[in-house]
This record gives C-alpha cells, structure tokens and sequence, in this order.
C-alpha cells in the first residue's frame, strides 16, 4: 500500500509543473482578444496612409491602462506594435511581463492586409514584421503559435 502511494506521490509531482504552464498558457489565451481592440485602428492606419499610429491617442484608443482585464494590466500600442501587459488577477509567473504582437506587412503592396505575429513567432515569408518586440514571458509559458522555431525554452 505504501508503494502504491509512494509511485502516485511522484507522479503528481512529476505533472504539478506542466499542469502550471498550461494554466498559464490558458491565461494568455484567455487575453489575447484584448488586444483585437488595438488592431483594428493599427490596420486601418496602414490601409489608409502606409503608417502606424505612434501610440494610443494617434490610434484613436483610450490610455493603455484603461484597456484591461482580469488577466491585462494595459495595452499599449507602440509605432503599430501592441503591448500586452499582464497583471491584475494573472498568475504570478505572468505579471508585470509583456507579450508584444506586432504588424506584419508588404511593404511595396499595401493593398495586402496587415498579418499580426505574435510574441517570438516568425513573420509570412515576404512580409516585414514592423515595431519593436519586448516581449519578455518565457517561451514554454507562450501558445505554439507565439513561440519561434527551435526557440530555447519552447517544449
């Protein structure tokens, strides 16, 4: 009896940390369609003028700490690129740490619309990747699709 309990005993220690990241990784996905408010003006400034808005105010959105949620503390939209701040009710491992999604566009065919890349991910092929990443959350904790190829940290 002590062995069987002994052998759950690890297997439970053994699944706490990937029950964690994946917690995480809910968190995140949970927030992410915060960000959908600042795309929107971001696209459409490209559509328009070929430029991205400076920051929230030339994007037509509220001050970055008024875009929250339980998990997001605020976005912030930099030269076209959104800032994901997490906070408030975010798991430890996830607050005060940002996760940036940026524009993605053709740069000779602005006709293209724009396509967003998220946190370490790659841009399209053809298509530059426009703003500053400052992303700073540990690669294992992003979706798939936020993470880079052969990233160091990604499982």
């Amino acid at each position: 009896m002590m062995v069987v309990l002994a052998v759950i005993a690890i297997l439970a220690l053994m699944a706490i940390p990937s029950f964690r990241d994946q917690i995480v990784r809910d968190q995140i996905n949970t927030a992410l369609p915060l960000a959908d408010i600042a795309k929107a003006p971001v696209a459409a400034s490209w559509a328009i003028a070929q430029s991205f808005p400076a920051d929230n105010a030339a994007a037509g959105l509220p001050a970055a700490d008024k875009i929250v949620n339980n998990q997001i503390s605020s976005v912030r939209v930099e030269h076209g690129a959104v800032h994901v701040t997490f906070g408030n009710r975010a798991n430890s491992a996830l607050s005060g740490r940002t996760l940036t999604i940026r524009p993605a566009v053709v740069t000779d065919a602005p006709i293209v619309p724009v396509a967003w890349v998220c946190g370490y991910a790659e841009g399209p092929g053809k298509m530059t990747v426009m703003g500053v990443d400052r992303t700073d959350i540990p690669a294992h904790f992003l979706p798939f699709a936020c993470r880079a190829r052969g990233a160091p940290g990604s499982k």
